[in-house]
């Protein structure tokens, strides 16, 4: 490739070192793509003869039926997919296939093809994280009624529904395919035809090329075009906060499996033994979705860190865009996968749920709300009394709602039988009203708009 310019070839250390063939074969089919809609737009312009376009265009379907049958050779030689297309374009028809880099480089070449692996690696893990909300809207429809303890700092806060929980996370990957969307709309422009950096001079229709290839429009400036990375970065972002959504929910699960909590069992299919310890279940799925969730951000901060000092325009660092995009894609994909099959398949022990939110003083609020709106008294207050009544019932050893009346008013005078009304776990997720609360009538409600929201997805 480079005969014209050097006398000798590049030492073993330097074409290894220059080789991205490795990694970058994954983008063959973009590549194959871009390369269509290019020769398609040179023929349609005059700029290539209308039989050197067909033979063109005939040849890059064998190449890829090649690629698909056989796979992409790591062929060090040549350096990239982009040369390693074109040579085996040059075996299938001659020296014709010269003809298709006419007009283009490299640098809005794999600018374009990395676009396009980004835009559909965004399509997957939209549509996988549309499956994780089905599994989550599912389960929380299951258990809209079930009562479970509400945490702050892990300690027993308050009672919610399982339902309204696994809501809370049918929120956050509402906001991570929203995050997405975004990305895809905003990178969603073709660079195509910017050639090196400066644009070229022949008479080329970029908006062919960008319709061609599903993109809105061509890129606004051809050294933007060329060095621009932004749209890897904002997916790397968007990838980099769903794994960290996905590494709570599983946090959660590996909580919830252990035995002093024994909230929920996770089935075979994602859990795993002990090579000594017989009675072991080990939440290895979630742990590693917890896991992976470092590396993504790691791939974040890797694809940043390369990017923050170049200068206009191309620079070889940026040959290495791609290994922390397609690590991450891979990782993310694995996590949202094996997060979806847990939630879909996971028993969730309702019975020791319900025990634990009864055991932990959790409708203590409800008993301070009761005394400022039955009683007239001020919440300071109100606090104060309750919390000598939490300290009668940890000393007695009983829940809330087993201390008598006598020993509430030796507490305080005001409170009445009524108060039982309000002590239940069942009372207070009730109670819970609120627009976003946790009753079940809420929970439900906010079912029914999370499903109306995912069937306008899918039209």
């Amino acid at each position: 490739m480079w005969g014209g310019r050097f006398a000798e070839g590049p030492s073993a250390v330097m074409r290894e070192i220059n080789a991205s063939i490795p990694f970058d074969k994954r983008m063959w089919q973009q590549d194959i793509r871009g390369s269509r809609a290019h020769v398609a737009m040179l023929g349609q312009q005059g700029i290539v003869a209308p039989e050197d376009a067909a033979a063109i265009a005939a040849g890059l379907e064998q190449v890829a039926a090649e690629f698909e049958a056989a796979g992409v050779p790591d062929d060090l030689a040549l350096e990239d997919i982009h040369m390693l297309t074109e040579a085996r374009l040059s075996d299938r028809i001659g020296p014709v296939a010269g003809r298709l880099h006419t007009a283009r480089s490299r640098n809005d070449q794999v600018a374009t093809d990395f676009r396009l692996w980004v835009r559909d690696a965004i399509d997957q893990a939209e549509a996988a994280l549309g499956a994780l909300q089905d599994a989550l809207l599912s389960r929380a429809e299951e258990h809209a009624d079930s009562v479970m303890p509400g945490f702050t700092h892990l300690q027993v806060a308050q009672p919610v529904t399982l339902g309204h929980h696994l809501m809370a996370y049918v929120e956050m990957v509402a906001r991570d395919r929203s995050r997405l969307t975004d990305a895809r709309a905003r990178m969603n422009l073709c660079p195509l035809g910017s050639a090196a950096l400066a644009g070229t001079g022949f008479d080329l229709d970029r908006g062919m090329t960008a319709a061609a290839l599903g993109f809105d429009g061509p890129t606004r400036n051809s050294l933007d075009s060329v060095s621009d990375r932004d749209f890897a970065i904002e997916y790397l972002t968007a990838a980099a906060q769903t794994a960290l959504h996905l590494s709570r929910l599983a946090e959660e699960f590996v909580i919830w499996a252990s035995q002093p909590f024994g909230f929920v069992s996770l089935s075979d299919q994602w859990s795993t033994g002990s090579s000594i310890m017989p009675q072991k279940r080990n939440p290895d799925a979630a742990e590693l979705v917890r896991g992976h969730s470092g590396r993504i951000v790691g791939s974040l901060v890797s694809l940043m860190i390369t990017m923050k000092g170049l200068p206009l325009a191309y620079s070889k660092d940026m040959q290495d865009d791609k290994p922390p995009v397609f690590e991450a894609h891979d990782l993310l994909g694995l996590s949202i996968a094996a997060m979806t099959g847990m939630v879909e398949s996971a028993t969730f022990r309702t019975d020791r749920m319900r025990s634990a939110a009864e055991a932990g003083f959790s409708t203590a609020t409800d008993l301070a709300d009761w005394l400022v709106r039955e009683g007239g008294i001020p919440f300071r207050e109100a606090h104060h009394i309750t919390g000598r009544a939490v300290a009668a019932a940890e000393a007695a050893g009983i829940r809330l709602d087993q201390l008598s009346i006598t020993q509430l008013k030796e507490i305080d005078d005001r409170i009445d039988d009524r108060v039982y009304g309000v002590l239940s776990v069942e009372a207070s997720v009730s109670s819970r009203t609120s627009f976003g609360g946790t009753a079940p009538v809420r929970v439900r409600e906010a079912i029914a708009a999370a499903r109306r929201g995912r069937e306008e997805d899918v039209r």
